[in-house]
């Protein structure tokens, strides 16, 4: 019996699980949040002696443990979530908070103009002009037609099939959103996948290499994933990197780690077929609006790449898709539905929460209350790393680099010898990459939750492979940042 995945019946599946996750909060959710938050805004009291922390930061304490609870738990939307953050840090610890609760903030009282324009990020417009390219390659299938004249030169064997389908992974979720990338690949996987049996194992593990080369490949360009995003919001002045030294050192990475993950997959799912047909019925579409979006979207790539060249960061070149494709009604006013506001809404809450707990000194503080100073930087590089893919495991890898990096920022500067070891760059870099090897649950990444929707791969398989591949991602990161001090390209 063939395999045939109903690229309708996908939408319909992964539609139903968004709408469970976004659907309005039930009754009984009501208590367990209402419990959260008196606990969260009593917590600070009852840990820290009097004068310890000053009122701002006892309320930013409070707010960012409410956030992770509800990160964790899941009780509202991720995006909720965030959206909450925005509203707590507003009316209990800015400027314009309700005379009654502003009296006690004095001089320490954040400026509310400050958590409102988390909402218009530098890293907001970044991942913007990302989904307006995602909008206009799909809108005019320059994504699909770039995959079948990439699949091309792999043949039909199927393990240079695989291969090609984790490289043409890789490299699209370097520079479109992982989610947009999986569902791409997921669609052209129903020609592939039609004559194999569906028993076979090698379905398994065509269908898993997709999730896995996805969160991956993100990791290789500063808009790849989101943790990279906010890991460069902290490279400025003396810390600035641009966008083609961070490909220089996450490519070679990803690289490694997407040959690993093909080997790995061939080994623990042995497959019966030794060739498929590849079937992609699809040309490139021509006239003036196609061209514009090729043209766009090829200037926008080599501007990101060449960044140290013309001097314009990565994200004023964002903003250039986003102009072009909305003059010219390539994306008009009803694809702007199509746009992933969610994690937008995510980010803004994330960046919120990261300024105030650095702004406040709380981070600063709450480290300097930790005996890291007797620890190598070795092992405390790994236990960040460690840190970091367990929390992505269950949360997301968004969430996990809103939640330890501003702490990472705080401790370049706290611990003497992580300056020794390349400083924020060094341990921020580690942060963000590490929180994209948390894909061990389908709940982990979006490309996880795609694929499992699928009906084809089950929890099981997401935990055989990351066991393995998250431990490697790990001792790699950390090896190549060690390479990287020893030549003193960091320091």
């Amino acid at each position: 019996m063939g395999v045939h995945v109903n690229l309708i019946h996908l939408h319909a599946r992964v539609s139903y699980v968004v709408s469970l996750k976004t659907c309005p909060m039930p009754f009984q959710k009501c208590i367990p949040c209402l419990l959260a938050l008196i606990a969260a805004f009593a917590l600070p009291d009852i840990v820290f002696a009097e004068g310890v922390l000053n009122v701002v930061q006892q309320r930013i304490l409070s707010i960012f443990l409410l956030a992770t609870f509800l990160w964790v738990t899941e009780l509202i939307p991720a995006f909720a979530t965030s959206l909450l953050i925005i509203t707590l840090l507003v009316f209990t610890a800015s400027d314009n908070a309700p005379f009654f609760l502003r009296g006690e903030l004095g001089q320490h009282a954040l400026n509310y103009s400050e958590i409102f324009s988390s909402f218009a990020s530098p890293i907001i417009i970044l991942f913007l002009g990302g989904f307006f390219i995602a909008l206009a390659s799909a809108k005019y299938k320059l994504d699909l037609n770039l995959a079948r004249v990439l699949l091309k030169p792999f043949g039909r064997r199927y393990e240079t099939v695989m291969l090609g389908i984790m490289m043409i992974t890789g490299v699209f979720s370097m520079f479109m959103s992982n989610t947009t990338t999986t569902l791409m690949m997921l669609t052209i996987m129903t020609p592939l996948l039609a004559d194999m049996d569906r028993d076979d194992p090698g379905v398994r593990a065509m269908v898993l290499a997709i999730p896995v080369a996805a969160n991956l490949g993100g990791m290789g360009t500063p808009i790849g994933t989101p943790p990279n995003a906010i890991a460069f919001r902290y490279f400025t002045g003396e810390h600035a990197i641009t966008f083609g030294s961070w490909m220089a050192f996450a490519v070679p990475l990803a690289i490694i780690m997407i040959a690993f993950s093909w080997q790995l997959l061939l080994r623990l799912y042995p497959t019966r077929s030794h060739e498929i047909k590849i079937k992609i019925d699809s040309t490139f579409e021509r006239g003036l609006k196609p061209y514009i979006v090729y043209a766009t979207v090829l200037l926008t790539v080599l501007l990101w790449v060449f960044s140290g060249l013309h001097g314009m960061n990565a994200y004023a070149v964002a903003i250039l898709p986003v102009a072009i494709f909305s003059i010219t009604g390539i994306v008009g006013k009803h694809d702007l539905k199509d746009i992933s506001w969610d994690v937008l809404w995510l980010l803004a809450g994330g960046i919120a929460i990261g300024a105030a707990l650095s702004t406040s000194g709380l981070a600063l503080k709450l480290v300097s209350m930790m005996s890291f100073d007797s620890l190598p930087v070795v092992l405390i590089f790994l236990g960040m790393s460690v840190v970091c893919v367990l929390m992505a495991t269950f949360l997301s890898n968004t969430a996990t680099a809103n939640l330890l990096m501003p702490i990472a920022a705080t401790m370049s500067v706290s611990i003497a010898g992580i300056g020794d070891w390349g400083g924020l760059v060094a341990i921020a870099s580690l942060v963000a990459l590490s929180s994209s090897l948390g894909m061990g649950l389908p709940i982990s990444t979006p490309p996880n939750a795609l694929a499992h929707a699928s009906g084809m791969v089950q929890t099981r398989d997401f935990i055989r492979t990351a066991r393995i591949i998250s431990p490697l991602g790990i001792l790699l990161i950390c090896s190549a940042l060690s390479v990287m001090v020893w030549l003193g390209i960091l320091t």
